[in-house]
């Protein structure tokens, strides 16, 4: 295993799957993120201007680097229709060198 120390994983959810699919789409085609895993039928639980909402959501898993993630940040929110949507960085602590290795060379330069 190796250190990830400059990686990160992005969290965002999206009310629908064309959403997130668009997302994906402009994140990858930018090189901002190396890959985008989108999770469907995830049921989200939370507040939202004072009241407890619940709704079904699709998880989306961008695999980026610290240094490309403030721009992915700027490409999600251009992309999503939430006010306030979710962008969650998530430090990778370790992975494999191969995989590692992929991740970045994918990424912009």
């Amino acid at each position: 295993m190796k250190s990830g120390s400059g990686n990160v994983l992005v969290l965002v959810t999206a009310p629908t799957i064309r959403v997130a699919r668009k997302i994906a789409k402009a994140a990858l085609e930018t090189r901002l993120a190396a890959c985008a895993n989108l999770i469907p039928g995830i049921e989200s639980h939370y507040w939202w201007q004072g009241k407890l909402e619940v709704g079904r959501e699709i998880l989306i898993i961008f695999k980026t680097s610290v240094r490309h993630a403030k721009k992915l940040k700027k490409v999600v929110i251009e992309n999503h229709p939430y006010d306030t949507p979710e962008v969650v960085n998530v430090p990778i602590q370790g992975g494999s060198k191969r995989y590692l290795a992929w991740l970045n060379s994918n990424l912009e330069s």
